[in-house]
C-alpha cells in the first residue's frame, strides 16, 4: 500500500522529527525532557493514591489496586495522549505542509513515535509495578499489546489527522470524546461491575479501546484476552482497526490536497 511504503521509505526522517518534536515540547524548562515523564507519572501515582489508599479499592480477585490500575492506565495514556497529538500534528507542522516536496502523510506518523517515548515508560513502570507484587509478565502479549495499539492509533488518526485540519473545532469535540471514552473504558473501573447488564457489557467489550487497555492489563497479571471467549473480541477489534484504516487512509488521500490552502 502506499502509505505503509512512505512511512518505510522515510522511516529515518520520522524518527529524527519525533525526537525532535519530544525535546522541544519542553525545550524552555531547567529539567527538559523530564517533566515529559514525570508528568504522567504522578498523574498515574495520585490516581493510585486516591483510589487504593482513600477509597480503599482493590483490583479483581484481591489483586492489589496499583498492580490492576497501572497497566490499564498507562495503556490508556498511550492511545490518548497518541490519538490527540497526532490529530492536531498536521496544523503543528503546517511549515512542512506548505512544501511540495514534502511527505504530508508520514506528520501524524512522527507525532506518534514523539509520544511514544513517554508510553514506553509509563509501560515500563507498570510492567515492573506487577512484577514487584509476583505477578509475571508475558512478553509476548506485552509485545502483541504494544502493536495492535500502534496499529489503532495509526488506524484512527488517519481519519481524525485529516478532518481536524480541515475543522479546527472538530479537535475540541475530540477532546471530549476521548473523555468520555475514558469513563466507558474499564479503566478505574472493572467490567463485572455490570456484568448483569449484558448488552451494555457486550457493547462495552467490543470497544477498541476495552480491548486495548484489557490486553496489556492481562499481559502483565497473567491473563489472555486473544484467545479469550473464541477470539470473538480478537476479531472484532482487528476488523474495527482494518475498516478505520482504510476509510481513513481514504479521507486522508482526498483531503491532503486542501491542507495546504487552510493553513
Amino acid at each position: 500500500m502506499e502509505f505503509l511504503k512512505t512511512v518505510w521509505k522515510n522511516k529515518r526522517l520520522i524518527m529524527q522529527l519525533g525526537k525532535n518534536d519530544f525535546k522541544n515540547r519542553f525545550a524552555n524548562t531547567s529539567l527538559g525532557s523530564v517533566w515529559g515523564f514525570l508528568q504522567p507519572f504522578i498523574f498515574m501515582l495520585m490516581y493510585v493514591v486516591v483510589f487504593q489508599f482513600i477509597f480503599k479499592q482493590s483490583g479483581p480477585e484481591g489483586a492489589p489496586y496499583v498492580v490492576w490500575f497501572m497497566p490499564g492506565m498507562a495503556m490508556w495514556m498511550c492511545i490518548n495522549d497518541g490519538i490527540m497529538g497526532a490529530s492536531n500534528s498536521i496544523r503543528g507542522y503546517s511549515y512542512l505542509v506548505k512544501k511540495v516536496v514534502f511527505p504530508v502523510d508520514i506528520i501524524p506518523i512522527i507525532s506518534i513515535f514523539a509520544n511514544a517515548f513517554v508510553a514506553i515508560f509509563l509501560f515500563a513502570i507498570a510492567i515492573v509495578v506487577c512484577a514487584i507484587f509476583g505477578f509475571v509478565p508475558n512478553p509476548l502479549m506485552i509485545a502483541y499489546g504494544i502493536f495492535a495499539a500502534y496499529c489503532f492509533l495509526i488506524a484512527i488518526t488517519r481519519f481524525t489527522s485529516a478532518v481536524s485540519t480541515l475543522i479546527p473545532d472538530f479537535s475540541n469535540l475530540l477532546g471530549i470524546i476521548m473523555q468520555l471514552f475514558f469513563w466507558f473504558t474499564p479503566i478505574v473501573w472493572d467490567l463485572s461491575m455490570v456484568a448483569e447488564h449484558h448488552t451494555i457489557s457486550r457493547i462495552l467489550q467490543c470497544m477498541p479501546f476495552t480491548y486495548l487497555v484489557t490486553t496489556f492489563r492481562n499481559s502483565v497479571m497473567s491473563g489472555n484476552i486473544v484467545t479469550q471467549g473464541h477470539g470473538i473480541y480478537t476479531i472484532i477489534f482487528w476488523a474495527i482497526t482494518i475498516i478505520m484504516f482504510l476509510w481513513g487512509n481514504a479521507i486522508f488521500k482526498r483531503s491532503k490536497k486542501d491542507f495546504a490552502d487552510v493553513l
